[in-house]
């Protein structure tokens, strides 16, 4: 599978992808808000190899993509969505470098695979959550047209600590009403 934006290709992941996703999972600032801990070079290795076997299962339930610039054809992220086909509905993630932040990516990346959720899997609702203090996700998902529909108040214990949670939303006649005709193109591949 491969969707392809103005600066981006999201892709399957590589084997040999661990060494770029290392960088950005063994920071500790990337990592700060996410529920896994700051992840070793093997932990890297390991989570690679659950993506390549994820990616074959059939029904795909999970779509986790390797986020690379077209221009270097350098790794810097990686966006996915875990999807219920019972509930037409998806939850979204994103996670990118340090070195990338501000610069637009992990919106054109969370953009683009929503638009894959709406048009090609035909989801009627996309969703996303945050630790309130990660101001940059959920701007994100505001620039994604997302609403806020929840804060729980510390309802995930995550590194010793009791968190809260914002949960945004999208549906997809909201989508299609936002976005109209877009400029992503995916492609699937066997």
């Amino acid at each position: 599978m491969e969707i392809h934006t103005p600066r981006l290709l999201l892709r399957e992941f590589k084997e040999d992808d661990w060494h770029f996703t290392n960088l950005y999972e063994s920071n500790e600032e990337v990592m700060r808000y996410q529920t896994s801990e700051v992840r070793s070079s093997k932990e890297s290795q390991e989570y690679i190899r659950q993506c390549l076997e994820e990616a074959r299962e059939e029904p795909r339930t999970l779509i986790d993509l390797a986020i690379v610039l077209r221009t270097t054809d350098m790794l810097i992220g990686r966006v996915g969505m875990k999807v219920d086909y019972d509930a037409e509905e998806a939850v979204l993630w994103y996670i990118l470098n340090q070195t990338y932040w501000n610069k637009g990516y992990t919106t054109e990346a969370a953009g683009a695979l929503m638009h894959f959720g709406f048009e090609d899997l035909q989801l009627h609702r996309i969703w996303a959550d945050c630790d309130p203090r990660n101001v940059g996700s959920y701007r994100i998902m505001e620039k994604l047209g997302m609403r806020r529909e929840a804060h729980f108040r510390e309802n995930i214990f995550i590194k010793g600590h009791w968190c809260d949670s914002y949960v945004y939303a999208l549906l997809d006649h909201e989508w299609r009403t936002q976005n109209g005709e877009v400029n992503w193109q995916s492609k699937t591949r066997n």
